[in-house]
């Protein structure tokens, strides 16, 4: 993962014309995990926009140019000291922010002025951030409670475009009318939403002894179907689970992505997860366990038919059991070289044609049985329906017989095991 501190950053920048841009040598922009107690306490993943002349409506990305986005995210773990992560990781070229600030939300786009910081960088107030590239804001002091939104707004450069999001975001964020509106409180001015984050992929806050689990796979970690604004995904259900069985010092950070596979890049659905794997989850200060669910799509693409134009599910590989067992034994070794400890999480039904289906209960079968992960996560045996164990209970099904609706990833979240919560805590 290409993190770069100021210092790095400034032997890559072009010259600036804004005073408040120019780069000047400087302390690094924050410590090395290694030497601060660092832990995240969110994070999402993000993915490259599809570049094409025509584009449905779902891909079209907000006018952001010379405007400021404010962003809502609602940390996992309390801390007096933040530090955002700042992601150009598919830009072409520079992505220039202006101005960056952090404040409590009040509701809406407003927030409170009264505790509301700005995020500098090398103690400049803006950056510009190189191609593939992703950068540290300096720590700033802000009190950080977990379960509370905060907003974080960001001036943009006057000739940005957004080339990259997480689509998914089951959150409403706010661009405002052109110009600088980093500090204002009111929500009055914010015209523009979308569902989607960008360019903010971590909020990482200074707790000694606090640890991370990180949730990663596809659409049903990203909680997909479920109820917009409410954190209803089966990590944020976790994270409040947590917090009951008072483990305030263990964040859950979601690396979901939509439509992700763990062997395919997709024109829509972000890179192949083995491939984003040590950037979006094990590069997370702080992680001590990662929860895996990834496998579905891999094998339900291959029978989704081409389509003319923009063809999320290209390209559409076959993939057996075996071959997802060995990219599960590839990420087991990844994690394990890193120190981490990863819980593979059984398939959820998904109403599969034989076939289809078959594979499925052949991976689970190896996930429960085959001992080369850490422990189990059985989401499958939690979700299912007795009676048809290929189906959804229908009290858990959103509505599409694939994804959970907001009781089915509440029943994920009291599925996962304490042997999780355990290795988070170092136990």
């Amino acid at each position: 993962m290409k993190i770069l501190t100021l210092a790095g950053v400034l032997g890559l920048l072009l010259p600036l014309a804004s005073p408040a841009l120019a780069a000047t040598p400087a302390a690094p922009a924050a410590l090395a995990d290694t030497e601060a107690p660092w832990v995240a306490a969110w994070a999402t993943a993000l993915q490259p926009i599809p570049q094409r002349a025509e584009l449905p409506p779902l891909y079209r990305a907000p006018e952001v140019a010379g405007r400021t986005v404010r962003q809502i995210v609602y940390p996992t773990v309390s801390g007096h000291v933040v530090r955002i992560r700042v992601s150009n990781e598919y830009g072409r070229t520079a992505l220039v922010i202006r101005g960056l600030r952090i404040a409590r939300s009040m509701g809406g786009a407003s927030i409170d002025p009264a505790r509301d910081v700005s995020i500098t960088f090398g103690s400049k107030q803006g950056v510009s951030v190189p191609a593939g590239a992703n950068i540290e804001s300096d720590p700033v002091s802000i009190e950080i409670a977990a379960g509370t939104p905060y907003a974080i707004s960001s001036y943009m450069g006057q000739e940005q475009t957004m080339v990259a999001w997480h689509r998914v975001a089951s959150q409403i964020n706010y661009v405002s009318s052109p110009g600088d509106h980093v500090a204002d409180a009111s929500g009055a001015g914010w015209r523009q939403r979308f569902t989607q984050y960008a360019w903010v992929s971590g909020l990482s806050v200074e707790a000694p002894g606090a640890t991370t689990i990180v949730a990663i796979g596809d659409s049903i970690t990203d909680g997909m179907r479920s109820t917009i604004n409410r954190n209803q995904r089966w990590p944020d259900e976790l994270a409040r689970r947590l917090a009951g069985e008072r483990e305030q010092s263990i964040g859950v950070v979601n690396l979901g992505i939509s439509g992700n596979r763990l062997l395919s890049d997709s024109p829509c659905y972000g890179e192949a997860l083995e491939k984003r794997f040590e950037r979006d989850a094990l590069a997370q200060p702080g992680v001590r366990a990662v929860v895996l669910l990834i496998g579905i799509n891999d094998i339900n693409f291959a029978a989704m038919p081409p389509h003319a134009g923009l063809d999320c599910d290209y390209p559409h590989t076959q993939v057996t059991a075996q071959a997802l067992i060995d990219g599960y034994r590839r990420l087991i070794a990844e994690a394990h070289r890193r120190g981490v400890r990863i819980y593979g999480a059984t398939l959820t039904p998904a109403s599969l044609p034989p076939q289809r289906e078959a594979i499925r209960l052949a991976v689970n079968n190896w996930i429960r049985t085959g001992g080369a992960f850490d422990g189990v996560v059985d989401f499958d045996g939690a979700l299912r329906d007795p009676a048809q164990p290929d189906r959804l209970r229908t009290a858990y099904d959103s509505g599409d017989h694939v994804h959970p609706g907001d009781r089915g990833y509440a029943a994920m979240a009291q599925a996962v095991p304490h042997a999780v919560v355990a290795a988070a805590a170092g136990k």
